[in-house]
């Protein structure tokens, strides 16, 4: 019975398409996971989206969708993405899914029941992106210590896990279990940064918005982040909250590595750990905080402009391409950097020269020479020797690499092999060797040598460059090639036959290259401009209606003064106002121009307010009334009244 080896990765956040720094992860899942299969292992692979919170809840509203119909189609996206880097995961989970919805609500109702979760009030400091409650004390320069944006003072009915009970049993497990947070750096920073000062109790409820698993004795809250999305980890794999766990479950659990990003090791090796020890179950053996794949210009963000998605990248440069840089690029703890010139130079060097013209031209010669036969190795030279010796070296030093999650030191071990080779070519010189009145024999012999590296080469690119390693294999004519196989030199059969050389990798040209794709984005960026004027243009009315003086009369117009007046939390166009109408009862009225005004500028001015508008609902604020403003070439301006017109006065 083959031992088994359960990897997931962080479910993706269904906020909007996923880039190359998040793909990362899936790919360097899957390399591992493609590895452990060749070892031997019954792997199952977990990947998927986390569709909850505040943030989806908000985009789907921006773009007059319902929440759900948003997750379900980034959730596709996502989906679409993973599928094209040619990633097997074993199963695609959604926390939307009922079944784990439903389980999620029986954990939180355990966790109450046994007194780890109780009911108070929050106060803090909140970062809507990163949904996150921190203290005056956790900020840097002011600001959110995760993604560096702005937060806001919120307060809001709770419930909370008692994390600081399981503070002590979670720091005695890491110490007696050094592999378990990897690479070790990771350890240290969380035990001195966050377990040894206290760890406080974590909300794990929310009220402020709706979309999310209800509580079940509590519906007005939802259940939070920490548990909905953590738990996908046991949900599906068989976890079952009343103990009748499925075979699959009692299989697999505990994982064998959560392979995560760097900036979310804290809740997998501190929050996800204590609900685990508060629900009786065994820990995760390994968490893996991978490092990230970033721009020469800092972490990619679409605000910056420097965002690279991975579909993008192979449609120009093929799918192998793309996961052998991002594999190769980023160090086993470090970031690595990425940029199309950086992946063409790589190409350039390492896919195109290194190995793809290694393979071409020794099939090529196998051909010419002998007309496609491999021929018997020869009498063994200190030169054959010592390539051999480096085929041998290089099998184990990738799988010990692999097993400790050093992927791009892996696959350097490989390009050793690949290197020492195409020297091999330049020592023994095949081109001279295959002359009418050159020494056939040796020649066999040599390409012999250089089939079989080739051959060792291709069977360990397999997990991080699947296809190539296919494409490989026909050329040399033989079929798919084990780990085992790949530490035998030697197996090819004399008397068979290669097939035709094909170029795996062609040379780019790196200039004319990023010319058309900066071309390409320009070209771009003028047809979104185009389609956005078509759809401002659609927007505005064809000609003005004609109305009546009925019609008119119908519109009440007042001067009214605004009283107060500042940003509605959670938006970044509308401003709050209470505005005076004369009537004896102030209103509130929200207005979208917190781009053109600051508050001060509008409290005490006299405006002119359409007085009887049916009330809406706004981001969650009620708005009483509108503002009259113009639009002007230098935007949105207020249509501001005398000071000496009374509030309550009629327009007309």
């Amino acid at each position: 019975m083959s031992k088994k080896y359960y990897l997931t990765t962080a479910i993706t956040y269904t906020s909007g398409k996923p880039h190359i720094g998040n793909t990362y992860e899936i790919i360097l899942a899957d390399s591992i996971a493609r590895f452990k299969r060749m070892q031997g292992y019954d792997v199952y692979f977990q990947t998927g989206t986390d569709e909850h919170g505040e943030k989806i809840q908000l985009k789907a509203e921006e773009a007059g969708i319902t929440p759900q119909e948003f997750v379900d189609n980034v959730a596709g996206e996502i989906k679409r993405i993973w599928d094209l880097m040619n990633t097997t995961y074993d199963r695609f989970i959604r926390t939307t899914d009922p079944s784990h919805e439903k389980k999620i609500q029986q954990i939180f109702e355990k966790l109450y029941k046994q007194g780890d979760i109780y009911k108070d009030c929050y106060e803090g400091l909140y970062c809507t992106p990163c949904e996150s409650f921190f203290t005056e004390s956790q900020l840097i320069d002011g600001k959110c210590p995760d993604c560096g944006r702005e937060v806001h003072p919120a307060k809001e009915e709770a419930y909370f896990f008692r994390l600081s009970k399981y503070a002590k049993k979670l720091e005695e497990y890491i110490e007696k279990h050094p592999e378990f947070i990897w690479p070790p750096a990771r350890k240290n920073e969380m035990i001195n940064n966050f377990i040894k000062p206290g760890l406080q109790d974590l909300c794990v409820s929310r009220t402020s918005f709706n979309w999310g698993i209800p509580v079940t004795f509590d519906p007005g809250h939802v259940v939070y982040v920490w548990i909905d999305a953590l738990s996908n980890y046991i949900t599906f794999a068989g976890y079952d909250p009343e103990g009748n766990h499925s075979e699959e479950y009692k299989k697999y659990w505990p994982a064998d590595m959560h392979l995560i990003g760097k900036d979310i090791v804290r809740f997998h090796t501190i929050y996800w750990p204590c609900i685990l020890l508060a629900l009786g179950e065994e820990l995760p053996k390994q968490v893996f905080g991978h490092p990230w794949l970033i721009m020469s210009d800092g972490k990619m963000s679409k605000s910056k402009g420097n965002v690279l998605y991975a579909d993008d990248l192979a449609a120009l440069f093929g799918v192998d391409a793309v996961r052998y840089y991002v594999l190769h690029e980023i160090p086993f703890a470090n970031d690595g950097l990425i940029s199309y010139e950086l992946m063409m130079e790589r190409i350039n060097t390492d896919l195109a020269n290194i190995l793809g013209n290694l393979v071409n031209r020794t099939v090529a010669m196998t051909n010419k020479y002998f007309g496609g036969e491999i021929k018997p190795a020869g009498a063994e030279t200190a030169l054959d020797a010592d390539l051999k010796r480096v085929a041998a070296e290089v099998p184990l030093k990738m799988e010990a690499h692999m097993d400790g999650a050093h992927v791009a030191d892996a696959i350097d071990d490989i390009f050793t092999l690949l290197r020492r080779a195409n020297k091999y070519v330049d020592e023994t010189e095949p081109w001279i060797l295959g002359r009418p009145e050159g020494d056939h024999e040796r020649l066999g012999t040599v390409l012999y040598n250089l089939l079989e590296c080739i051959r060792i080469s291709a069977t360990l690119l397999k997990p991080f460059m699947p296809e190539t390693a296919e494409k490989i294999f026909k050329q040399l004519g033989i079929a798919d090639q084990s780990l085992e196989d790949a530490k035998t030199f030697g197996l090819l059969k004399s008397g068979s036959k290669v097939g035709a050389p094909e170029i795996l990798f062609a040379r780019i040209d790196i200039p004319k290259k990023l010319a058309e794709i900066n071309a390409a984005k320009e070209a771009e960026k003028k047809e979104a401009e185009k389609q956005q004027k078509k759809a401002e243009k659609k927007e505005k009315p064809e000609g003005i209606a004609t109305i009546s003086i009925d019609d008119f009369a119908k519109v009440a117009l007042r001067a009214a003064k605004i009283l107060t007046c500042q940003p509605l939390p959670k938006s970044d166009k509308l401003l709050q106002m209470t505005v005076d109408n004369g009537s004896g009862a102030e209103k509130q009225v929200l207005s979208g121009i917190a781009q053109y005004y600051k508050p001060e500028e509008l409290i005490g001015k006299t405006v002119v307010l359409v007085d009887n508008l049916a009330p809406a609902k706004l981001r969650g604020a009620l708005s009483e009334g509108m503002l009259l403003a113009a639009d002007t070439k230098d935007g949105v301006k207020v249509l501001f009244l005398d000071d000496s017109i009374e509030a309550g006065a009629t327009i007309r």
